[in-house]
Parts: structure tokens; C-alpha cells; sequence
């Protein structure tokens, strides 16, 4: 007896692998805005600047304590009401339950990954001696110029292996789509399976296909390690 249709197999590992553009754009847009924030944020809990380091443990204590697929159905509801309300109190005549969902998932997987990287920029800076910063002072540099000359490029080595780590996982959290119809890898794959009810197929398409670009970026993340180890401080 024949479990798998092969032919249904091979066309839709096409279908699927036709949404990972989507996939990598949510995780591209998501990292731009979640790495400046994240790292912001993990120096208001090195300083323990007082109401910003409040603010960050509940806003990490929320990501951590809740499923991501909550986090998207409570923001993908809410965000609307509010841009609703806000346009309603100016006059603006605006569509808002007609955006695309794409803008949803941006806005989405940047609050989730941000909480994450606070975590790895706050481990990642620590690894850094105090004294870089003193030395870098005493030579006549400001603050900004020490962290982008010597304190980022060795804190990004320590922080390198979490990065490719919250990248992979933002990769695969980008299958939760499909609950705002983004359309991206599973969502493509499952509607292609909804015809035949040949979701086994489907299902095996989707891990071979996140397979893959997790393995890809992974590779990536390694090559580029390397080229920055360079900047690995070796103390006395």
C-alpha cells in the first residue's frame, strides 16, 4: 500500500519552497529593528538605569512567559484596535483591517526576537573587561567611538553562536504565520494539501524546506564567526 503520493511530494516541496522569500523578509526586517533594540536595551540592564531596567524585565518576563503563537493572535488583534481608535480621534480615513498581514509579522516577530537579544547583547557585553572601555577613554576616545571601535567587535564574538541561535528560531517561529495568513512556507504547503488531504506530504515538504535554509543559515552564521574571531580578546 502507497502512504505518500510521490508526485504530490516532489510539486509541492515547490509551492512550499515558493514562500521562503516571505519567510527571510520577516526575519530580515525583524532582525533590523530587533538587534538596535535589543541592544539598547541590554545596556539599560548593564547601567540599571531605573525605569528603563524595570520596564525591560517585565517586557523579557512577558516573551519568555508566553507562547509566541499568544503573542501573535493578542498583537494581531490589539494593533489594529488601537491604530482604529487613534484614526478615528484624528479624522484619518484609512482601511486599517485591509493591511497586509506582512506588516503584522514585522511588527510581531521584532517585539518576540528584541526580548531575546537583550539577553544575548547583555551576556555578550559582560564577556568584555571593564578595562577596554577605561583604555579606550584614556587614549582619548568617547564612549560611542570605544563601543564601535573595541567593545562591540568583541562582544559580537561571544554573542555570535545566541545570534545564529534567536536567527534559526525566528526562522522556524515564521511558520506560525499561517495564523494571520501570512503567506509563507506552511501556510503554502498546507492550502496546496487542503485539496487532496495529502498533509503528510506537506508536512514533510515544510521540514525538509526549513531544513534546508536553517542548515544554509547556520553555515553562514559559522563563516562569518570565523572571519570575526580576530577580534577575540585573549587576556594576560
Amino acid at each position: 500500500m502507497n502512504f505518500i503520493n510521490w508526485d504530490f511530494l516532489v510539486n509541492t516541496f515547490f509551492v512550499a519552497l515558493s514562500g521562503v522569500p516571505v519567510a527571510l523578509l520577516v526575519t530580515v526586517v525583524a532582525m533590523a529593528f530587533a538587534v538596535p533594540l535589543g541592544f539598547l536595551l541590554a545596556l539599560t540592564r548593564i547601567h540599571e538605569i531605573p525605569v528603563l531596567n524595570f520596564f525591560t524585565k517585565i517586557y523579557i518576563s512577558f516573551v519568555r512567559g508566553t507562547p509566541v503563537i499568544i503573542q501573535i493572535f493578542v498583537l494581531y488583534a490589539s494593533i489594529p484596535l488601537i491604530l482604529d481608535g487613534i484614526f478615528k480621534k484624528y479624522n484619518i480615513d484609512y482601511a486599517i483591517y485591509d493591511i497586509n498581514p506582512l506588516w503584522y509579522a514585522f511588527i510581531i516577530f521584532s517585539f518576540n526576537t528584541a526580548a531575546v537579544l537583550i539577553e544575548v547583547f547583555r551576556s555578550a557585553l559582560q564577556t568584555v573587561h571593564k578595562g577596554q572601555l577605561e583604555a579606550a577613554h584614556s587614549v582619548g576616545l568617547t564612549t560611542p567611538q570605544a563601543y564601535r571601535r573595541i567593545i562591540i567587535p568583541q562582544a559580537l564574538v561571544a554573542a555570535m553562536p545566541n545570534l545564529c541561535t534567536a536567527t534559526i528560531n525566528l526562522i522556524k517561529a515564521t511558520s506560525l504565520g499561517y495564523a494571520i495568513s501570512l503567506q509563507e512556507i506552511t501556510l503554502k504547503a498546507k492550502v496546496a494539501a487542503n485539496f487532496g488531504y495529502n498533509y503528510l506530504e506537506a508536512y514533510i515538504d515544510i521540514f525538509i524546506v526549513y531544513l534546508i535554509v536553517c542548515m544554509t543559515v547556520e553555515y553562514l552564521f559559522k563563516w562569518y564567526e570565523k572571519r570575526l574571531s580576530r577580534y577575540k580578546y585573549v587576556g594576560a
